[in-house]
């Protein structure tokens, strides 16, 4: 058994960590190209191994899950925000608050939440002139704040202080991201975007005060009260099985990752639909043929073969969760090497979907490739945007469901056209944005 993998040898102190913070998308692809499933580098002090092969990604993710939890670097910044929260909670902790979370998120429950968010994509686009410019990805993050608030937490804001949360995130996200010092520093030394982080925080929570106030007394009993998954947790509240920090990371977590990753997809939607008309084209004679003069439902989206094609090639192209981390519990072999329980296991979307391994022309955009002739034989971690396993993402169907109705909406009535240059630049937190401002000239069909 060999002990290392191969890899770069980087820098001393630093280690990868310059070259992986200047293009950490162009980094994993090029460790993906030039060693294959598993390589191994130094980011600064932390050891890290990229992995790239579908069956170990599945092996780590399902079926050996239990080997396996989220890493703690990033400990202090990421726990402030999120604490306990179901993205970053672990054991019994994270046990008790899904089974808490599963009913709000079935599709049982979703099902009938179809014109709510019809609702909200009509609301976005009430105001919209043919000839006029908006900015897509902040559209697109106002109307999934929207949904996300009224179908998890009951509420509806107004504009303004929904721009308060938007306003909000440009500062969270710049402190997660990529930066060789913060890699070779201990968390505590106090860096210059510090400040701005926590009045970001401290805004947000006070939103969230706001809420939990408008909520407290309306949540009525578990036989015919509301489930959205605010009123499930002040439930558990008023039980004694939920404190009040609990219930702030639960919804810390939920408005941020509940509308984050569903916004950035729309976005590159939006822009790779711009910049490829004959895939426009066709997906508007799907959404004409099967939607036609009424409101998109359900029932709709389910028989759109082509949309789904067209949102998972969204996503394989432009993964927004880019990268997951996992730590082993217990020293592993992993494709007949050694890996340590001080180990970080970098599981790189980014990488394995533009991977020539596993995607032929993978910088193409072809939703063609998921006709089910083209995908047969493919491993299903092929392509993994939500994760997988027992911690795979629990708003996956809402957000999928979310994003069909969303763009079934709009594109019945405009076209986008995409006004910035191409090819897109991204900015690496923890979650891929684009760097410019995504405007984009309404046009009506």
């Amino acid at each position: 058994m060999a002990e290392t993998p191969p890899g770069p040898k980087g820098e001393p102190l630093f280690g990868s960590s310059r070259t992986y913070s200047n293009d950490p998308f162009r980094f994993v692809e090029a460790l993906e190209e030039a060693y294959g499933g598993v390589a191994r580098f130094d980011m600064g002090p932390m050891d890290t191994f990229l992995v790239t092969e579908p069956a170990l990604i599945q092996r780590i993710l399902v079926d050996d899950a239990d080997q396996y939890r989220k890493p703690d670097f990033q400990g202090d910044a990421l726990g402030d925000l999120l604490g306990d929260g179901l993205l970053l909670s672990e054991g019994e902790t994270w046990e008790g608050q899904r089974k808490l979370a599963n009913p709000a998120f079935s599709m049982a429950r979703l099902a009938d939440m179809d014109d709510r968010i019809v609702d909200h994509a009509e609301s976005i686009v009430a105001d919209w002139q043919a000839g006029e410019s908006v900015d897509v990805e902040r559209r697109m993050t106002h109307v999934t704040l929207d949904v996300i608030l009224d179908l998890m937490m009951g509420v509806e804001l107004p504009d303004e202080r929904v721009a308060t949360v938007q306003d909000q995130l440009v500062p969270l996200g710049a402190r997660f991201e990529p930066d060789p010092i913060r890699f070779a520093m201990p968390e505590w030394v106090p860096m210059p975007d510090d400040a701005e982080f926590d009045a970001a925080m401290e805004t947000l929570d006070s939103v969230l005060d706001e809420i939990f106030e408008q909520r407290r007394g309306t949540t009525g009993t578990e036989d015919g009260g509301p489930m959205d998954f605010l009123s499930v947790l002040l439930r558990a509240q008023d039980r004694g099985e939920q404190s009040e920090e609990q219930l702030r990371d639960e919804m810390m977590t939920m408005l941020l990752a509940g509308h984050d990753t569903t916004a950035l997809t729309l976005t590159y939607t939006w822009f790779l639909l711009s910049e490829h008309p004959d895939v426009e084209q066709r997906l508007h004679e799907e959404i004409d043929a099967v939607v036609g003069d009424e409101r998109p439902t359900i029932d709709h989206v389910q028989e759109m073969e082509y949309l789904d094609w067209v949102i998972d090639e969204s996503m394989r192209l432009y993964p927004p969760v880019y990268t997951i981390f996992r730590t082993p519990t217990e020293p592993i072999e992993l494709d007949g090497y050694e890996v340590p329980t001080s180990a970080n296991l970098m599981l790189p979307q980014w990488a394995v979907h533009h991977s020539e391994r596993h995607w032929e022309n993978p910088n193409q955009f072809d939703p063609e490739r998921w006709s089910p002739e083209r995908s047969e034989g493919r491993h299903r971690f092929a392509f993994f945007p939500f994760g997988g396993g027992p911690r795979h993402c629990i708003g996956k169907h809402l957000a999928l469901l979310e994003a069909k109705l969303i763009i079934a909406t709009i594109a019945s009535d405009y076209r986008l056209d995409f006004e910035g240059e191409t090819p897109l630049e991204l900015m690496p937190s923890l979650t891929a944005h684009p760097r410019q401002e995504m405007r984009m000239r309404i046009e009506e069909r």
